[in-house]
């Protein structure tokens, strides 16, 4: 079939104005709570981050270099001379021995020595000192990170592929294209597009362009909503670092892994809708593949969408060193290429709508049996 222009300004026809319904469907609405739950997430994360760091700085900020220098066995007067406005300041007197492990007879005959205790935290703009103290003398030094960019990245990272990818836009390329001819059958309506004076093969096109136009502005702003919501409260050196050399890459690859998931999985639904009356078997068993991928051979994984856009993801979703028996059972294949999952993705997506446009031209409309 050869492509003219007005071919294509019918498909664009068509497009715009399934894109109204694709947006504005009352269906649809549970779409956008799946695209911006991971933003909301990171959103409420980043609200709390900001509130506890106002209430840590609250008496100013202690110097790195100052904190560093508290060590163990220091008197508490000591430490407080070099940095007398702590964070937090906590005092109590407790007994050597829990008296439930002794009786009446040994409290008369050896009394207990009372003890005491003191809990002090200093922040220096990018880390939490706790100190501990027993009768005056620092006993115990804890030093944490209050943010840590790397540790919001590889959560970033966990969500985007393991709820993103596998749930959010699985299901919501199923609810957009699937009604795309679907839902129009059930509504009783599509036999006004084919009355139309335009050939069935540009019909899918333009309900196809409409659907991932749709899906690709939810997803992939959703994306990259929760990578700026991730982002946000990362206000350090090595944040601002990150975001100069590779932050926008990762960004870039996140929307990108998202779009050509709604290119492929678009398809899959909309040939879905066309073919069969019950499309909802189908989808689970193509959701029940792609859910038990990192648990099949590197061989049956290549064979899914999710391989491919997983190898698009700037980061990968680490196992837990520590569990091996997860690392035993979860295996993943190693990545395919930037370029070779691009590829893929856009041969199966090619290869679907072309069965996807030869079902279409024999579709007879029979309301009674839908």
């Amino acid at each position: 079939m050869t492509i003219t222009k007005v071919q294509v300004q019918q498909a664009w026809t068509i497009a715009r104005i399934e894109m109204r319904r694709a947006f504005l469907s009352k269906r649809g609405l549970w779409v956008y709570l799946l695209a911006l739950f991971p933003a909301v997430a990171f959103f409420g994360h980043g609200l709390q981050m900001k509130f506890m760091e106002e209430r840590w700085s609250r008496n100013g900020l202690t110097q790195a270099r100052v904190v560093d220098s508290f060590t163990k066995g220091e008197k508490v007067d000591e430490i407080l001379k070099r940095a007398p406005n702590p964070s937090f300041d906590h005092e109590w007197t407790n007994r050597r021995e829990d008296e439930g492990d002794r009786d009446d007879k040994d409290r008369k005959t050896q009394p207990e020595e009372p003890q005491r205790r003191r809990a002090i935290s200093y922040y220096d703009g990018q880390r939490v000192i706790d100190l501990r103290f027993t009768n005056g003398v620092l006993v115990e030094k804890h030093v944490r990170f209050f943010r840590d960019p790397t540790d919001d990245r590889r959560v970033f990272a966990v969500i985007f592929q393991f709820f993103y990818l596998r749930l959010a836009i699985f299901f919501g390329c199923l609810g957009i294209f699937m009604n795309l001819f679907r839902g129009e059958m059930l509504d009783k309506t599509l036999h006004f597009w084919f009355l139309t004076p335009v050939r069935r093969e540009v019909l899918l096109a333009g309900k196809y362009l409409a659907g991932l136009v749709a899906s690709t502005v939810i997803f992939g702003g959703g994306a990259l909503l929760g990578y700026a919501a991730m982002l946000w409260p990362n206000t350090g050196v090595d944040a601002q670092a990150f975001i100069a050399a590779a932050g926008w890459s990762h960004a870039f690859w996140y929307a990108a892994a998202a779009t050509l998931g709604c290119l492929g999985y678009g398809s899959v639904f909309l040939a879905a809708g066309l073919l069969l009356k019950n499309p909802i078997i189908p989808a689970a068993v193509i959701l029940l593949w792609e859910s038990i991928n990192n648990f099949l051979p590197a061989a049956l994984q290549k064979l899914s969408v999710l391989y491919y856009l997983q190898s698009l993801c700037p980061e990968s979703a680490l196992i837990d060193e520590q569990q091996p028996l997860l690392r035993l059972l979860l295996a993943p294949a190693a990545p395919a290429s930037k370029s070779l999952a691009v590829l893929g993705l856009v041969l199966v997506t090619a290869l679907v709508l072309w069965a996807a446009s030869r079902a279409v031209t024999r579709i007879e409309i029979n309301y009674s049996t839908e």
